[in-house]
């Protein structure tokens, strides 16, 4: 059959995650993002386009922008994948995947699906499907990027995507509310969501005698469970008539899980960073010290796109943004500083969006074809990097070579600042507690400093503790 991707030399090029709907393929062309549409898929938009709905829909946020490609570039797209017409949508900032979303943007990603949904059915349109990667970021707003997935209501349908919601956000969410169950690495591994009745058999059971839990997971999960057993049994399934749904009641359905999905909390969030800014080991004067390096570094760079590594909370994330970044990436491993930080991109209206990623198992390619969803490396596209207190997490903590570390970091942006925290630091001795020190060897501050003059050049240094912990800002050798 035909490969996920099909690219023309120095021409449109397919997005390998876009062959679910072979009738609106995805193109990327000239830093812009386009959609093929073929006969089947064109007609579609112009039924779902007979009225203001859709145009509504983008006006009020909930969908993202769209208009028809201009002339030259269509026919580009069009020549290398056939189709009868081309729209363009906005290039967005960065592609996150569920997997990679803390708590509180899981939420947010299902309030706003549900309300796209609520919307369109107020006018006449309805979702084929509830997948969450059909929700992206922008900061910390979410917005829907699936055009297609909108269709005309037919009045008294069930929702089509109700299962794909309860496996990809309600029975997340659900597990983090009632378990505190970091769910990430299970998504990242099962990517369609958290099996309902595996999921059901897990929540306690004050948490399944809730109505809307009954009703979404505890009911689908025995039905599932009894048709399974039907089929291994040998036994047909009988074909039954399907209930219908009035339009009230499907958007009363959709109303009462807005306002359930928006009273969860995770249970205990397990966090070990979150209250760092409060915790940490420098003093005002050394903070301050630590901020305006990073202050100088950011005004002088002014990043398109700002990595921070090891955000926790979000303190010099926001930062940067004061000082000059147009937008910040944050990565930690940490739920309960995610949950914090992205609380505060919320409240604060900032343009940081903070990520999970174990930094030394980030996401890989996976899915069909090993190219369905890109891994880290394949989404870098960093002009500035922060990587504050980071370091020695890889290289004392997960047992990796300073020199590896410190490359791998400088392969991320073109320039950045990193700080060493020496051995003599109090964090780091808590980190050797019972381990062999023989082991970090060459965790010395001559390596660090090597490390980066091998690949660049040091731009700026400061001693910013009395600890001896040192900012180095850093240029890649391989600038122009």
């Amino acid at each position: 059959g035909e490969p996920p991707t099909a690219p023309v030399v120095n021409g449109p090029r397919r997005n390998p995650g876009s062959f679910r709907d072979p009738s609106g393929h995805v193109y990327h062309y000239q830093g812009r993002v386009f959609r093929n549409l073929g006969y089947k898929s064109a007609a579609h938009l112009a039924a779902v386009r007979q009225g203001d709905g859709l145009d509504e829909l983008v006006a009020m946020g909930l969908l993202l922008p769209f208009q028809d490609a201009p002339p030259e570039l269509a026919a580009d797209i069009l020549g290398a994948g056939g189709g009868v017409r081309v729209v363009e949508h906005p290039c967005l900032p960065f592609v996150s995947y569920p997997y990679e979303w803390s708590f509180q943007a899981l939420k947010a990603a299902a309030l706003h699906h549900l309300a796209l949904q609520r919307a369109a059915l107020d006018r006449g349109l309805t979702l084929s499907d509830a997948t969450a990667y059909n929700i992206q970021f922008l900061g910390p707003q979410p917005i829907f990027v699936d055009l297609l997935s909108l269709r005309p209501y037919r009045e008294g349908e069930l929702w089509p995507g109700h299962q794909q919601f309860c496996e990809q956000f309600l029975g997340p969410l659900v597990l983090q509310a009632a378990r505190g169950t970091f769910i990430n690495p299970w998504y990242r591994g099962n990517q369609e969501g958290l099996p309902v009745p595996e999921l059901a058999s897990l929540l306690p059971w004050r948490w399944r005698l809730r109505p809307t839990v009954m009703t979404h997971l505890v009911l689908p999960a025995r039905a599932q469970r009894a048709a399974f057993r039907q089929g291994a049994a040998g036994q047909g399934i009988a074909p039954r008539r399907l209930p219908r749904l009035s339009r009230q009641a499907y958007a009363n359905i959709l109303h009462q899980l807005a306002a359930f999905i928006g009273a969860l909390v995770p249970r205990q969030a397990r966090s070990i960073w979150g209250n760092y800014a409060e915790t940490d080991t420098y003093g005002q004067a050394e903070y301050e010290r630590k901020r305006a390096f990073v202050g100088r570094f950011v005004q002088e760079v002014r990043p398109r796109v700002l990595w921070d590594l090891g955000c926790n909370t979000g303190d010099f994330s926001a930062l940067a943004l004061h000082a000059g970044a147009e937008r910040v990436i944050g990565f930690d491993a940490d739920p309960g500083a995610l949950d914090r930080a992205f609380s505060r991109a919320q409240r604060e209206r900032l343009d940081f969006l903070p990520l999970y990623m174990d930094a030394a198992n980030p996401s890989p390619d996976q899915g069909w074809n090993q190219a369905e969803r890109q891994g880290l490396a394949a989404r870098v596209n960093a002009d500035g990097l922060l990587a504050l207190a980071f370091v020695h997490h890889l290289a004392i903590g997960r047992n990796i070579p300073l020199d590896e570390a410190v490359g791998w970091l400088m392969s991320l942006a073109p320039r950045g600042v990193m700080e060493f925290v020496p051995r003599e630091d109090p964090t780091v001795q808590t980190m050797l507690t019972h381990r062999e020190a023989d082991l970090f060897a060459d965790y010395t501050q001559a390596a660090f400093v090597a490390a980066i003059q091998r690949r660049g050049e040091i731009l700026a240094e400061e001693q910013v503790s009395a600890s001896g912990r040192h900012l180095y800002a850093w240029e890649r050798g391989d600038q122009d």
